[in-house]
């Protein structure tokens, strides 16, 4: 060995920068995807995975189990988007405030038992005028109407 050639070793793990993750160096040209995108989710499974780890959930997670509640989640949450926008649409608005998202749950059967027990802020109450306060329908057949009672005439 000459003096000017010198070897220096890299100390850690031995992959001396050729990117991370699993793989056998040369001919690997394969993407990395992420759990989300392999199960075609927009929600994030490795952070729902997470999450059920720390909340201590079991000893124990499966493999599947963030996935299936990643897509529940998700799932739900378009369901009550496509509905809060047709409320929005019907009040002739383009954002969807806390109240759209208030009448999509009462609206929907299922939502509604499904979130009975939470209160969204700044979305108000359900309209309601009970049927006693509500004016009297004339029947079609009384000619009634043009007479004058016995307190309006003169």
């Amino acid at each position: 060995m000459s003096s000017g050639s010198k070897r220096t070793h890299k100390k850690g793990s031995g992959k001396h920068g050729k990117g991370k993750g699993k793989g056998k160096g040369v001919g690997n040209d394969k993407k990395q995807r992420s759990r989300s995108q392999r199960a075609g989710l927009q929600f994030p499974v490795g952070r729902i995975a997470r999450y059920m780890r720390d909340g201590g959930y079991g000893r124990r997670i499966g493999g599947g189990a963030p996935i299936y509640l990643a897509s529940v989640l998700e799932y739900l949450t378009a369901e009550l988007l496509e509905l809060a926008g047709n409320a929005a649409k019907d009040n002739k608005k383009q954002r969807i405030i806390p109240r759209h998202i208030m009448l999509a749950i009462k609206n929907d059967d299922e939502l509604r038992t499904l979130l009975s027990e939470v209160t969204i802020v700044q979305a108000g109450v359900m309209p309601n005028v009970r049927p006693e306060l509500m004016p009297k329908k004339k029947k079609k057949g009384d000619g009634s109407h043009s007479k004058l009672s016995s307190s309006q005439s003169y």
